[in-house]
């Protein structure tokens, strides 16, 4: 009867332990998600921006953007 507790108290240390590495691993791996969506959503937001500069700097889009600016200023003066 002995040698039967002894076994499962070894049982559960290697269950426990098990448990505590295997969470270990998930934890390490979320971290490497987390910074590669980072990395990927700074990547979008780069080119989000430069398409937004390229968009910005035609002159159509300038003439635009400052019609608009010159009738709001003229609304409010």
């Amino acid at each position: 009867m002995n040698s039967d507790c002894g076994r499962s108290a070894w049982r559960r240390r290697i269950r426990v332990a098990g448990r505590r590495r295997w969470s270990a691993v998930r934890r390490t791996a979320e971290a490497g998600m987390a910074t590669a969506e980072y990395a990927i959503a700074t990547l979008a937001a780069v080119a989000f921006a430069a398409l937004l500069m390229t968009i910005l700097r035609s002159d159509e889009v300038r003439g635009l953007l400052l019609g608009i600016v010159r009738q709001a200023l003229s609304i409010g003066g």
